[in-house]
């Protein structure tokens, strides 16, 4: 997933215009899109690849990276006691 922003709607709606003329002449045949209407917020579909185009205000509305984020718990001591191998204390 990438996540980009234009300065207004029509940074943005270009944008995406030149990202699905450059994916379609790399040789993809089909770049769904959403949004390009409107211009705030721009999802293109290049596969293994989604692309979301903002403007700042509307990124920030729905701060996907956060929704995306991942904390990582930390380990506590009685995980890595049971971790480590038999033997490995003597």
């Amino acid at each position: 997933m990438i996540i980009a922003s234009g300065r207004s709607q029509r940074h943005v709606v270009a944008m995406a215009d030149h990202l699905s003329e450059s994916l379609k002449a790399a040789g993809l045949r089909s770049v769904p899109t959403e949004g390009a209407r409107q211009g705030d917020w721009v999802l293109i579909d290049a596969g293994d690849v989604i692309v979301h185009l903002f403007r700042p205000e509307v990124r920030e509305f729905y701060n996907l990276e956060k929704m995306w984020a991942m904390d990582l718990p930390e380990p506590n001591q009685s995980d890595t006691a049971e971790a480590e191998p038999a033997g490995a204390g003597v």
